[in-house]
C-alpha cells in the first residue's frame, strides 16, 4: 500500500467514527443502556471496509460530501447490526468480536437483540435525513440498502449460512450464499458512492456491480483462508470457528492454495472491471488489494 493511500484510508475512517457518534444518540439518553451499548457495539473498532467503499466510489463522480457521510454511516450501521445479531447463541454463537467480548456477552441478549433492530432503525432514519441531492435519488439509495440488507441480501444469506451447517456444499451454492451474506452489502456501498454523485447509467452500474461482485468473493475467501491459518489475537475474533462448527468454507471445498488463487483472480477481476473509469478509480483499485492483501 502507498503512503498517500494509507493517509486517504486514515482519513477516511477517523471520519467515519466520528460522523458515527454524532448519528448515535448519546450514552446518557433514555434509555441509556441500549444506548451505550449501541455505541459499544458500533465505535472503537473495526477496518471500515463499507465507508472505505462508499468514499472510494464517490470519487468517480465528484460525489456531495454529506450525502456520502450519511451513506457510510448507514452502510456501516447495517453492517454492525448484523454482526450483533450473527454473533449471538441463536445463529453463529461467538463471544469475540474485533478483540472485545461481544455485545450479548458484554451486556445480555435482549439487549443485544434490541441493539441489533435500533442500529437498524437508525441507518434509514440516517440515510432518509435531507441532503443535497435530488429526492428521486435519495429514495433510490434507499432501495438499495433496504435490497441489501433484506431477504434477497444480507438476511438471505445468513438464513442460507445457518441451513448449511453439516451440510455439502457446491462451489456454486457456496458463491450464492456469499453474494447474499456478505457481497451485497459491499455491492451497496460501491453503489451508494457513486449515487450520491450521480445517476448512474446502465454501463456504468454494471462495472461497478461486476467489481462489486469480485470483491464480495474476494472477501470472503480470504475470511476463509484467514480463519483457516491465522490466531484469535490477530483476528479479533475466535479463529477456526467455522470449521469447528462443521460449516462449508472456501477452504473445506476447493483447499488451501487454490482458495488463495482464486482471491488473486477476484483481484485481478476486479481492477479489469474499474477500467472504464480511468484514474479515478485507484481508490477502488486499491481497496481491492487491501481486501486480498489483508493479514486480519
Amino acid at each position: 500500500m502507498t503512503a498517500a493511500f494509507d493517509d486517504w484510508m486514515k482519513t477516511v475512517q477517523a471520519g467515519s467514527e466520528l460522523d458515527l457518534s454524532g448519528f448515535l444518540p448519546a450514552a446518557t439518553v433514555v434509555p441509556a443502556k441500549l444506548h451505550a451499548a449501541m455505541r459499544y457495539a458500533l465505535l472503537g473498532g473495526g477496518k471500515r471496509v463499507r465507508p472505505l467503499l462508499v468514499y472510494a466510489a464517490g470519487a468517480l463522480f465528484d460525489a456531495d460530501a454529506g450525502a456520502l457521510s450519511r451513506a457510510a454511516a448507514a452502510v456501516e450501521m447495517i453492517h454492525a447490526y448484523s454482526l450483533v445479531h450473527d454473533d449471538m447463541p441463536c445463529m453463529d454463537d461467538d463471544e469475540l468480536r474485533r478483540g472485545k467480548p461481544t455485545v450479548h456477552v458484554a451486556y445480555d441478549e435482549a439487549t443485544a437483540l434490541l441493539v441489533g433492530d435500533a442500529l437498524q432503525s437508525q441507518a434509514f432514519m440516517v440515510l432518509a435525513e435531507a441532503t443535497a441531492l435530488p429526492p428521486a435519488r435519495q429514495m433510490a439509495m434507499l432501495r438499495v440498502l433496504a435490497h441489501a440488507s433484506g431477504s434477497a441480501g444480507m438476511c438471505g444469506g445468513q438464513a442460507i449460512d445457518l441451513d448449511s451447517v453439516g451440510l455439502s456444499l457446491t462451489l456454486e451454492q457456496l458463491e450464492q450464499m456469499h453474494q447474499l451474506k456478505t457481497g451485497a452489502l459491499l455491492r451497496a456501498s460501491v453503489v451508494l458512492g457513486a449515487l450520491a454523485g450521480k445517476e448512474l447509467d446502465a454501463a456504468e452500474l454494471q462495472a461497478l456491480n461486476d467489481y462489486a461482485r469480485a470483491i464480495g468473493l474476494a472477501f470472503q475467501v480470504v475470511d476463509d483462508v484467514l480463519d483457516a491459518t491465522a490466531d484469535s489475537a490477530t483476528l479479533g475474533k475466535t479463529a477456526g470457528k467455522d470449521a469447528a462448527d462443521n460449516k462449508p468454507t472456501y477452504v473445506s471445498i476447493l483447499g488451501l492454495e487454490p482458495s488463495r488463487a482464486l482471491a488473486e483472480k477476484l483481484r485481478l477481476d476486479a481492477h479489469a472491471a474499474l477500467a472504464p473509469f480511468g484514474d479515478k478509480a485507484l481508490r477502488l483499485r486499491e481497496l481491492a488489494d487491501l481486501i486480498v492483501q489483508r493479514k486480519a
